[in-house]
């Protein structure tokens, strides 16, 4: 099966990203973009795409829809840009594995590869795996994986957050360890938020499983889980949050979002400390995008927006 960019085949492919490819469907796909390195990279530029270009994708309900959201994204102006993003991550690759060897000898004599460790300290990181598949590591993150992966698994480690835009390979399944929690993809992008209270999984593209101790829930485009420690029941809903991605694309998005959310991603973000005085500010919804705003450019708009005044004390921010 040759590389062939033509509408069929984006269709095909952005019916998986939606989710909602037949089995029958998802077979083709997966035989097509295994089919050839090409294939996997045009692949990968339009997952890119989807997930990023278009804020509207993590609830996208239909691919007919999402097929006209998509194309309208696909402007020239647009495809230089997300390309360029897109050469510009890839290149981005983190191996802390030092002088170590690529592989160790066990005592069987067997080569077992080394395992590598990447840190995104206090900065946003983009690593590639030896799949190529593409991980965007949000601040203070930890990904541990192997240096080549195994013949019938891929296995990885999270601890912190990250955005996930997997190669697709049906006969090698995706699997990320989250403490007592495994998420298990073929190929497919989206979130995964790890911390001390909650993991949450966000689906903006294809199928993943979500499985804990002995249960299993699927996750299709849109949908979310969140995981505490009282959760007794894996349950999945829509996901209305977008700006759960923020770190990866560069922009809040917000869509009749309350103002609580958004500051607790400004402070993820800048690493600010902002607050809100009153109760009842915390909920008043904002349908607004900040694309690479300053602080500053952002304060003045929701200052405007919502009649609330700023005040600031050094990292400290009051909005009252």
């Amino acid at each position: 099966m040759e590389y062939a960019a033509n509408d069929k085949t984006d269709q095909l492919l952005v019916k998986f990203l939606a989710g909602e490819a037949s089995p029958a469907e998802e077979q083709e796909m997966l035989l097509w973009v295994e089919s050839s390195e090409q294939n996997m990279h045009y692949f990968h530029q339009l997952s890119l795409l989807w997930s990023e270009s278009s804020p509207d994708s993590p609830v996208a309900t239909n691919e007919n829809v999402a097929w006209v959201k998509f194309q309208a994204a696909l402007t020239p102006r647009s495809r230089m840009i997300k390309l360029r993003w897109i050469k510009m991550a890839a290149a981005v690759i983190i191996i802390l594995a030092g002088a170590l060897p690529a592989y160790f000898i066990n005592r069987s004599g067997n080569t077992i590869p080394a395992q590598i460790v990447s840190r995104s300290g206090n900065e946003v990181k983009t690593d590639t795996l030896p799949d190529n598949s593409i991980i965007t590591l949000n601040k203070k993150t930890i990904l541990t994986y192997p240096s080549s992966f195994a013949q019938n698994q891929r296995n990885v480690k999270l601890e912190g957050e990250a955005f996930f835009n997997i190669t697709p390979q049906k006969t090698k399944p995706f699997t990320i360890d989250v403490g007592n929690i495994k998420v298990k993809v073929v190929g497919t992008s989206f979130n995964i938020k790890n911390s001390d209270s909650a993991t949450e999984i966000i689906v903006s593209s294809g199928v993943v499983q979500v499985t804990r101790e002995n249960e299993t829930i699927e996750l299709r485009t849109g949908e979310q889980t969140i995981i505490t420690a009282s959760t007794n029941k894996l349950e999945k809903n829509s996901s209305t949050d977008k700006l759960f991605n923020y770190y990866v694309s560069r922009t809040f998005v917000c869509d009749n979002t309350p103002l609580w959310k958004l500051v607790d991603k400004l402070n993820e973000a800048y690493n600010v400390h902002i607050t809100i005085a009153k109760k009842e500010l915390r909920a008043l919804p904002l349908t607004v995008t900040f694309n690479e705003e300053s602080l500053d450019t952002i304060f003045d708009i929701l200052s405007q927006t919502l009649m609330i005044k700023v005040i600031k004390n050094g990292d400290d921010i009051v909005l009252q």
